[in-house]
């Protein structure tokens, strides 16, 4: 018998991920982004990582207008952040700071929340179902000594930075 929708999000809900904020400019020069828990790493060398992109996004046409996109790993302080881009808003960057990425084509960085942020030029579409894969190199990147934010069966939580001993 084959998995419903709900009993597939049921199983991907179960157990960690990170959280982030994919963001990018359209052709309007607006800022774009949505919260994406499908990103994961490709190739050390060359450095490449792959995104899960809704069809349905508002984002999308920005991603794939541009080329090029931010993948901003949220913080534990990022919980707002995430809350706010998962939703339909049209305003999501109202009240939030970020600076445009020189490498991406000024896709937002969101500098305040992040623990780290990868700027990437597509390199790839897949369709695969109701989403498109997107594999990107990472042509450049910013890390930031913060807890990570992470989302488990609808709660966030994070993860302690290790102490050195």
């Amino acid at each position: 018998m084959p998995v419903t929708s709900q009993e597939f999000r049921e199983i991907f809900g179960s157990f960690p991920t990170a959280v982030a904020v994919i963001t990018a400019m359209d052709e309007d020069g607006e800022p774009r982004g949505f919260t994406c828990n499908a990103v994961c790493a490709v190739s050390a060398s060359p450095p490449l990582l792959l995104i899960g992109v809704d069809k349905k996004s508002q984002t999308l046409p920005a991603i794939r207008s541009s080329r090029a996109f931010a993948v901003n790993f949220l913080a534990a302080c990022g919980a707002e952040a995430s809350q706010l881009f998962a939703g339909k808003g049209q305003n999501k960057f109202a009240g939030f700071d970020w600076e445009p990425s020189a490498v991406a084509d000024g896709a937002p960085l969101l500098t305040e929340v992040a623990l780290a942020v990868a700027e990437c030029r597509t390199e790839q579409t897949i369709e695969a179902g109701d989403h498109w894969l997107i594999v990107a190199r990472v042509d450049g990147s910013r890390v930031f000594p913060r807890e990570p934010l992470l989302y488990c069966q609808g709660a966030y939580s994070s993860w302690p930075l290790p102490v050195a001993v």
